[in-house]
Protein backbone atom coordinates (compact mmCIF):
# COMPACT_ATOMS: atom_id res chain seq x y z
CA UNK A 1 0.00 0.00 0.00
CA UNK A 2 1.38 3.40 -0.94
CA UNK A 3 1.66 5.89 1.94
CA UNK A 4 1.65 9.66 1.54
CA UNK A 5 3.12 12.22 3.91
CA UNK A 6 0.39 12.70 6.53
CA UNK A 7 1.70 16.18 7.38
CA UNK A 8 0.95 17.40 3.87
CA UNK A 9 -2.61 18.56 3.34
CA UNK A 10 -4.30 20.35 0.42
CA UNK A 11 -3.71 24.12 0.47
CA UNK A 12 -7.07 25.90 1.08
CA UNK A 13 -5.67 29.08 -0.49
CA UNK A 14 -5.81 27.36 -3.88
CA UNK A 15 -9.59 27.17 -3.48
CA UNK A 16 -12.26 24.57 -4.07
CA UNK A 17 -14.00 23.41 -7.21
CA UNK A 18 -16.90 21.49 -8.73
CA UNK A 19 -16.92 19.44 -11.91
CA UNK A 20 -20.17 18.55 -13.61
CA UNK A 21 -21.39 17.02 -16.83
CA UNK A 22 -23.07 19.17 -19.48
CA UNK A 23 -25.49 17.47 -21.88
CA UNK A 24 -26.97 19.46 -24.77
CA UNK A 25 -26.24 22.74 -23.01
CA UNK A 26 -27.80 21.58 -19.72
CA UNK A 27 -25.51 21.28 -16.66
CA UNK A 28 -26.45 18.02 -14.92
CA UNK A 29 -27.30 18.38 -11.20
CA UNK A 30 -26.27 22.06 -11.27
CA UNK A 31 -28.32 23.03 -8.21
CA UNK A 32 -26.82 20.27 -6.06
CA UNK A 33 -23.28 21.11 -7.16
CA UNK A 34 -23.72 24.80 -6.40
CA UNK A 35 -25.20 23.97 -2.99
CA UNK A 36 -22.15 21.87 -2.13
CA UNK A 37 -19.80 24.56 -3.41
CA UNK A 38 -21.53 27.28 -1.41
CA UNK A 39 -21.40 25.11 1.74
CA UNK A 40 -17.63 24.74 1.33
CA UNK A 41 -17.20 28.48 0.78
CA UNK A 42 -19.21 29.28 3.90
CA UNK A 43 -17.14 26.83 5.97
CA UNK A 44 -13.72 27.77 4.58
CA UNK A 45 -14.00 31.48 3.74
CA UNK A 46 -16.82 32.92 5.89
CA UNK A 47 -15.37 36.44 5.79
CA UNK A 48 -15.02 36.65 1.99
CA UNK A 49 -17.61 38.16 -0.32
CA UNK A 50 -19.57 35.34 -1.98
CA UNK A 51 -19.29 35.21 -5.80
CA UNK A 52 -22.30 35.33 -8.08
CA UNK A 53 -22.77 31.79 -9.41
CA UNK A 54 -26.05 32.45 -11.16
CA UNK A 55 -24.56 33.29 -14.57
CA UNK A 56 -22.35 30.27 -15.22
CA UNK A 57 -22.08 29.85 -18.99
CA UNK A 58 -22.59 26.27 -20.22
CA UNK A 59 -21.12 24.74 -23.38
CA UNK A 60 -23.51 23.17 -25.88
CA UNK A 61 -21.62 19.94 -26.60
CA UNK A 62 -21.17 17.01 -24.23
CA UNK A 63 -18.56 18.42 -21.87
CA UNK A 64 -17.12 18.54 -18.40
CA UNK A 65 -17.57 21.98 -16.82
CA UNK A 66 -15.22 22.88 -13.98
CA UNK A 67 -16.04 25.77 -11.63
CA UNK A 68 -13.16 26.82 -9.37
CA UNK A 69 -13.43 29.38 -6.58
CA UNK A 70 -10.13 30.93 -5.47
CA UNK A 71 -9.70 33.38 -2.55
CA UNK A 72 -8.27 36.70 -3.75
CA UNK A 73 -7.90 39.63 -1.37
CA UNK A 74 -11.21 40.12 0.39
CA UNK A 75 -13.28 38.32 -2.24
CA UNK A 76 -13.57 35.03 -4.08
CA UNK A 77 -12.71 34.72 -7.77
CA UNK A 78 -14.69 32.44 -10.10
CA UNK A 79 -12.80 30.53 -12.79
CA UNK A 80 -14.38 28.14 -15.30
CA UNK A 81 -12.95 25.69 -17.80
CA UNK A 82 -14.49 23.22 -20.23
CA UNK A 83 -13.28 19.85 -21.48
CA UNK A 84 -15.00 17.70 -24.09
CA UNK A 85 -15.75 14.20 -22.81
CA UNK A 86 -16.77 10.97 -24.49
CA UNK A 87 -19.06 8.37 -22.96
CA UNK A 88 -17.03 5.51 -21.50
CA UNK A 89 -18.02 2.39 -19.60
CA UNK A 90 -14.80 0.39 -19.22
CA UNK A 91 -14.13 -1.25 -15.83
CA UNK A 92 -11.21 0.08 -13.82
CA UNK A 93 -8.89 -0.98 -10.99
CA UNK A 94 -7.98 0.58 -7.64
CA UNK A 95 -4.60 0.90 -5.92
CA UNK A 96 -4.60 1.60 -2.15
CA UNK A 97 -3.19 4.89 -0.89
CA UNK A 98 -2.88 5.35 2.89
CA UNK A 99 -3.84 8.84 4.06
CA UNK A 100 -4.72 9.57 7.68
CA UNK A 101 -8.15 11.20 7.88
CA UNK A 102 -8.63 11.12 4.12
CA UNK A 103 -9.02 14.35 2.15
CA UNK A 104 -12.10 15.51 4.04
CA UNK A 105 -15.44 16.91 2.99
CA UNK A 106 -14.30 19.62 0.55
CA UNK A 107 -13.35 19.28 -3.12
CA UNK A 108 -9.94 20.92 -2.97
CA UNK A 109 -8.47 22.61 -6.02
CA UNK A 110 -5.05 21.55 -4.70
CA UNK A 111 -4.83 18.04 -6.17
CA UNK A 112 -1.07 17.65 -5.78
CA UNK A 113 -1.26 14.69 -3.38
CA UNK A 114 -3.56 12.76 -5.71
CA UNK A 115 -1.67 13.82 -8.83
CA UNK A 116 1.56 12.52 -7.33
CA UNK A 117 -0.13 9.25 -6.38
CA UNK A 118 -1.58 8.89 -9.89
CA UNK A 119 1.76 9.62 -11.58
CA UNK A 120 3.19 6.47 -13.06
CA UNK A 121 -0.12 4.57 -12.79
CA UNK A 122 -2.10 3.60 -15.91
CA UNK A 123 -5.18 5.72 -16.63
CA UNK A 124 -7.49 2.85 -15.62
CA UNK A 125 -5.74 2.36 -12.24
CA UNK A 126 -6.94 4.87 -9.64
CA UNK A 127 -5.76 5.63 -6.09
CA UNK A 128 -8.10 4.26 -3.41
CA UNK A 129 -7.85 6.42 -0.28
CA UNK A 130 -7.56 4.26 2.84
CA UNK A 131 -7.35 5.69 6.36
CA UNK A 132 -4.72 4.42 8.79
CA UNK A 133 -7.44 2.46 10.65
CA UNK A 134 -8.02 0.39 7.49
CA UNK A 135 -11.28 2.07 6.47
CA UNK A 136 -11.56 2.55 2.71
CA UNK A 137 -12.96 6.03 2.06
CA UNK A 138 -13.21 6.92 -1.62
CA UNK A 139 -11.30 6.84 -4.88
CA UNK A 140 -9.27 9.80 -6.08
CA UNK A 141 -12.12 11.11 -8.24
CA UNK A 142 -15.26 9.31 -7.04
CA UNK A 143 -17.24 7.85 -4.17
CA UNK A 144 -17.19 4.13 -3.45
CA UNK A 145 -19.97 1.52 -3.27
CA UNK A 146 -19.98 -2.21 -2.58
CA UNK A 147 -22.84 -4.65 -3.25
CA UNK A 148 -23.38 -7.67 -1.02
CA UNK A 149 -26.41 -9.99 -1.28
CA UNK A 150 -28.29 -7.40 -3.31
CA UNK A 151 -27.75 -4.52 -0.84
CA UNK A 152 -25.62 -1.39 -1.22
CA UNK A 153 -22.92 -0.30 1.21
CA UNK A 154 -21.02 2.99 1.10
CA UNK A 155 -18.76 4.79 3.61
CA UNK A 156 -20.59 7.30 5.82
CA UNK A 157 -20.15 11.06 5.53
CA UNK A 158 -18.09 11.34 8.72
CA UNK A 159 -15.88 14.24 7.63
CA UNK A 160 -13.36 12.03 5.84
CA UNK A 161 -15.36 11.59 2.62
CA UNK A 162 -16.57 14.06 0.00
CA UNK A 163 -20.41 14.29 0.02
CA UNK A 164 -20.70 13.35 -3.64
CA UNK A 165 -23.67 14.62 -5.64
CA UNK A 166 -23.86 11.39 -7.66
CA UNK A 167 -23.45 9.36 -4.46
CA UNK A 168 -26.53 11.14 -3.10
CA UNK A 169 -28.47 10.50 -6.30
CA UNK A 170 -27.58 6.79 -6.41
CA UNK A 171 -28.75 6.33 -2.82
CA UNK A 172 -32.07 7.98 -3.70
CA UNK A 173 -32.47 5.82 -6.81
CA UNK A 174 -31.66 2.67 -4.84
CA UNK A 175 -34.46 3.52 -2.39
CA UNK A 176 -36.86 4.20 -5.25
CA UNK A 177 -36.28 0.81 -6.92
CA UNK A 178 -36.27 -1.18 -3.67
CA UNK A 179 -32.55 -1.76 -3.14
CA UNK A 180 -31.53 -1.60 0.51
CA UNK A 181 -28.63 0.79 1.14
CA UNK A 182 -26.43 1.17 4.20
CA UNK A 183 -23.86 3.78 5.18
CA UNK A 184 -21.16 1.81 6.95
CA UNK A 185 -17.39 1.62 7.20
CA UNK A 186 -15.83 -0.68 4.62
CA UNK A 187 -12.44 -2.37 4.59
CA UNK A 188 -10.32 -3.66 1.75
CA UNK A 189 -11.48 -7.17 2.77
CA UNK A 190 -15.10 -6.05 2.35
CA UNK A 191 -14.38 -4.98 -1.22
CA UNK A 192 -12.66 -8.25 -2.06
CA UNK A 193 -15.64 -10.22 -0.67
CA UNK A 194 -18.30 -8.06 -2.36
CA UNK A 195 -20.49 -9.25 -5.21
CA UNK A 196 -19.98 -5.92 -7.00
CA UNK A 197 -17.91 -2.76 -6.45
CA UNK A 198 -18.43 0.50 -8.29
CA UNK A 199 -17.59 4.20 -8.16
CA UNK A 200 -19.90 7.18 -8.61
CA UNK A 201 -18.81 10.50 -10.08
CA UNK A 202 -20.43 13.55 -11.63
CA UNK A 203 -18.91 13.18 -15.11
CA UNK A 204 -18.43 9.44 -15.62
CA UNK A 205 -21.48 8.33 -13.65
CA UNK A 206 -21.11 4.74 -12.43
CA UNK A 207 -17.81 2.95 -13.08
CA UNK A 208 -17.31 -0.76 -12.46
CA UNK A 209 -14.30 -1.92 -10.43
CA UNK A 210 -12.62 -5.19 -11.43
CA UNK A 211 -9.41 -5.19 -9.34
CA UNK A 212 -8.29 -3.88 -5.95
CA UNK A 213 -4.52 -3.91 -5.43
CA UNK A 214 -4.22 -6.47 -8.21
CA UNK A 215 -6.76 -8.88 -6.70
CA UNK A 216 -9.68 -9.69 -9.04
CA UNK A 217 -13.23 -8.98 -7.90
CA UNK A 218 -16.44 -10.77 -8.76
CA UNK A 219 -17.61 -10.11 -12.31
CA UNK A 220 -21.25 -9.62 -11.33
CA UNK A 221 -22.92 -6.41 -12.52
CA UNK A 222 -26.65 -6.84 -11.86
CA UNK A 223 -27.14 -4.06 -9.31
CA UNK A 224 -24.47 -1.87 -10.92
CA UNK A 225 -26.10 -2.09 -14.34
CA UNK A 226 -29.56 -1.41 -12.94
CA UNK A 227 -28.46 1.69 -11.07
CA UNK A 228 -26.38 2.92 -14.01
CA UNK A 229 -29.47 2.74 -16.21
CA UNK A 230 -31.62 4.57 -13.63
CA UNK A 231 -28.96 7.25 -13.18
CA UNK A 232 -28.60 7.89 -16.89
CA UNK A 233 -32.38 8.27 -17.26
CA UNK A 234 -32.29 11.03 -14.62
CA UNK A 235 -29.30 12.72 -16.20
CA UNK A 236 -30.80 12.58 -19.68
CA UNK A 237 -34.06 14.04 -18.40
CA UNK A 238 -36.10 10.91 -19.13
CA UNK A 239 -36.87 10.46 -15.43
CA UNK A 240 -37.51 13.01 -12.67
CA UNK A 241 -35.02 12.96 -9.81
CA UNK A 242 -36.34 12.58 -6.27
CA UNK A 243 -36.16 15.54 -3.92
Amino acid sequence: MAIVNDRRRPDPQLGVFETLLVLDGRPVELEAHLERLEASLEALFPDRSAPDLGEIASPVERSSLRITIVPTGDSLDVQTSVRRVEQQSRPIALHSLSLSGGLGAHKWADRSLLDEAQAGLPADLLPLIVDTDGAVLEASRANLFAVRDGSLFTPPLDGRVLPGVTRMRVLELASEVGIDAYKAELSRADLLAADEVFLTGSVRGIERIRYVDGAPLSGEDDVTDRLATELWQVWAGAKTALR
